[in-house]
């Protein structure tokens, strides 16, 4: 199923929830310890479909005494940040940074101007409006001093075009658009005031390796880098991202993988809801009562992504090969 494009957006849930989602507590997937202190078992009993990591990650390399035990050199850090302009593409004139995480440059990037008016439209990702208005922005729709575009959403699914890319300050998330290169807003990273984010831990499956890129406006990415401080990516992420960043074919297979996946996970859910977005990492689902069907699933060691601000909404990622069977038969 491709992204939704901006136009075809509906949300089930109320014409509320766009204007409400960030009031809601920060509310993210995985969380499998509040799952275990309501329905018991072990974290090995568990399949956590609460979030949309690529359950087969990318192979570790092998990594060197040096990679644990010194400080991470300029050397390997521009190796890694070299590898991500030429598999992402980033056009001359844009900067690359690598980061501890594509969190770490949503926190920091509401200080890159003095506070002002931020159009996020939603249901996104909540991060980005908690930051903004953690350093005082205004949240507005429409015209404002900054714009935040989750590319494709989260988690839904949309598309944005370039068309949408307008304010002064423009931030494109891309965080799940590795499943898609194909729409990627990449280009746009030459524009002045303009960053495209991108996180390591979705499609390459390495969520706990903390690793993230800005693209975009080299001295906005230069203040950028002024926050995060010396030695901001560990020595083994350094050697990890560079030796995925350098494996086309791998990306290649697993986005192919991703999507027999998802269409499979597609079928297994349509007699119990409406897909109504996602990606090939995770869909997203109408199932009528999505806390009732949490609790079904939650009763099978299986872990469900239901949102604050939709009482219909239920989200799932992709089991690993394993877990199939399991899902299959709790849905049965």
């Amino acid at each position: 199923m491709a992204p939704r494009d901006q136009g075809s957006f509906r949300d089930p849930a109320s014409t509320a929830a766009r204007l409400t989602f960030v009031a809601c507590e920060r509310d993210h997937g995985g969380g499998l310890d509040a799952a275990r202190a309501r329905w018991g078992g072990a974290v090995e009993d568990w399949i956590d479909l609460s979030t949309g990591i690529n359950p087969e990650p990318y192979p570790l390399p092998t990594f060197t005494d040096r990679d644990w035990t010194a400080l991470p050199d300029r050397d390997a850090r521009q190796a890694l940040e070299h590898a991500a302009r030429r598999f992402w593409n980033v056009p001359d004139g844009a900067a690359v940074l690598a980061a501890p995480g594509a969190s770490a440059l949503i926190a920091r990037i509401p200080a890159l101007l003095p506070a002002g008016s931020v159009d996020i439209p939603g249901p996104t990702y909540n991060e980005h409006a908690a930051a903004f208005t953690a350093a005082g922005w205004t949240l507005a729709e429409g015209a404002a001093d900054a714009r935040v575009l989750v590319h494709p959403n989260n988690p839904d699914g949309r598309r944005w075009s370039a068309a949408d890319a307008s304010a002064p300050l423009t931030v494109i998330d891309e965080s799940f658009c590795d499943v898609a290169p194909e729409i990627s807003l990449m280009s746009l990273a030459a524009r002045p005031g303009t960053i495209v984010l991108r996180s390591f831990g979705k499609f390459w499956g390495l969520a706990g390796l903390r690793l993230g890129f800005a693209m975009g406006d080299p001295n906005l990415l230069a203040r950028l880098a002024g926050m995060l401080g010396p030695w901001p990516v560990a020595g083994p992420a350094l050697r990890v991202g560079a030796a995925a960043l350098a494996d086309p074919d791998w990306a290649a297979r697993t986005r192919g993988r991703l999507a027999a996946d998802a269409a499979q996970l597609d079928g297994l859910l349509a007699p119990h809801g409406t897909c109504v977005g996602g990606t090939d990492l995770y869909r997203l689902f109408d199932v009528g009562d999505a806390a009732a069907m949490q609790d079904r699933l939650a009763r099978h060691r299986i872990w469900s992504r239901v949102f604050p601000y939709s009482t219909g909404w239920l989200r799932l990622g992709l089991p690993p090969r394993d877990g199939w069977e399991r899902l299959e038969r709790t849905l049965a």
